[in-house]
């Protein structure tokens, strides 16, 4: 790699700049928002004492908990897969000097040999990263603007300036759910004093012009953020990631876009957790380290045991699904042995088969690959 000079040096500290304008522009909006509806709205334009103190206790409550979000998704560092995941220097030496091929998949699959790792590029070699010169865990991409192997990546936000991976994909759904709640409060309780801008019923002051434009921003917003909200609750309840549901991961067996899927209770606890408590606050509470996943699969991979330590009952079932053998980490190793069903529901068993992934893009959102 060549030595980065000043040039590339200044160019990479603007381009740092720029990636801030986004957040910027939300921020300032968000300010001129808090201006418009509690001071214009609530405090010059609304005559009536208790819905004016309703309005702007429920208000603030959004406010906090929607700002809360939005800083933990951007200040969350995504996390980078651990030191287990990197080849060591003799490694790194074979591999250099081992030709694109069989041999340097051979060198690949006994740095492997001992990870939990399921998944495979889409010719069944091991997926590495060579910017990073590390095994990709499981659902772990490299992000070309961060330039970094992010795990459980889903995608790089420009509005957040940040990646949304595995540290801060729920705080990305709070996010989502509450500037929408944010957005729909204020365009429910703005709409009567709208309507009043048109029919002339407002005093001719600024502020009524601070309410038409709340409005319109408002619903706008609403439309926007419920497609993106709704498009990432589909993917927590399949537990796909963006660009799982563009690409379905591939395993020993081949595609199978469900793979990660365990139902849709196990599916929503690997994102919020155990505690109910914590579910609604941007609080990490995501189940695993993010290395390691359990998985769905419908056919065995040839090369592991075919029966899993601690699941010899469900071997005994020639209709349940196995398992691989590789080690999980502790954290998500619960999952497998739990007494719920490992199907999508209790309607549809078995629902895990191979396909390929489609995916419908409801959003303004950017991501990268």
């Amino acid at each position: 790699m060549a030595p980065s000079g000043p040039g590339s040096s200044a160019r990479r500290r603007c381009r740092r700049v720029l990636y801030w304008i986004p957040v910027v522009f939300i921020s300032l909006l968000l300010g001129w928002s808090y201006y418009a509806y509690a001071i214009q709205l609530c405090i010059v334009s609304m005559e009536n004492t208790g819905e004016q103190a309703v309005c702007l206790m429920a208000y603030h409550l959004l406010f906090a908990m929607f700002v809360w979000s939005y800083w933990k998704t951007i200040f969350t560092l995504p996390m980078n897969p651990s030191k287990e995941f990197h080849l060591s220097y003799a490694e790194k030496e074979l591999l250099e000097r081992e030709p694109r091929g069989e041999a340097h998949q051979e060198v690949l699959r006994r740095a492997a040999k001992d990870l939990p790792i399921y998944t495979r590029t889409m010719s069944g070699a091991i997926r590495y990263c060579d910017r990073c010169q590390l095994i990709k865990p499981d659902r772990c991409h490299h992000c070309s603007v961060c330039d970094k192997c992010i795990l459980k990546m889903d995608h790089h936000c420009p509005w957040v300036n940040n990646c949304v991976g595995f540290s801060n994909y729920k705080f990305f759904l709070l996010f989502l759910a509450y500037s929408l709640l944010y957005c729909l409060f204020i365009a429910a309780t703005d709409l009567q004093y709208f309507i009043k801008f048109w029919t002339n019923g407002l005093p001719d002051t600024q502020a009524k012009f601070h309410i038409m434009f709340l409005f319109f921003a408002a619903a706008m917003f609403s439309v926007s953020l419920s497609s993106l909200f709704g498009y990432h609750c589909w993917l927590v309840s399949k537990n796909k990631s963006t660009l799982e549901a563009f690409r379905s991961p591939v395993f020993r067996h081949g595609t199978d876009k469900n793979g990660f899927s365990l139902g849709f209770s196990k599916n929503m606890r690997q994102v919020f957790g155990d505690e109910k408590k914590y579910w609604l606050l941007p609080i990490f509470s995501s189940l695993g380290d993010g290395c390691s996943f359990p998985t769905c699969l419908v056919n065995q991979d040839p090369e592991q045991p075919s029966t899993p330590a601690g699941l010899n009952s469900t071997a005994k079932n020639p209709e349940s699904h196995q398992f691989p053998a590789k080690p999980l980490r502790e954290s998500q190793s619960h999952l497998l042995t739990d007494s719920q069903s490992w199907t999508e529901s209790s309607t549809n068993p078995g629902k895990c088969k191979t396909g390929k992934g489609m995916l419908v893009w409801l959003s303004f959102d950017i991501f990268y690959f």
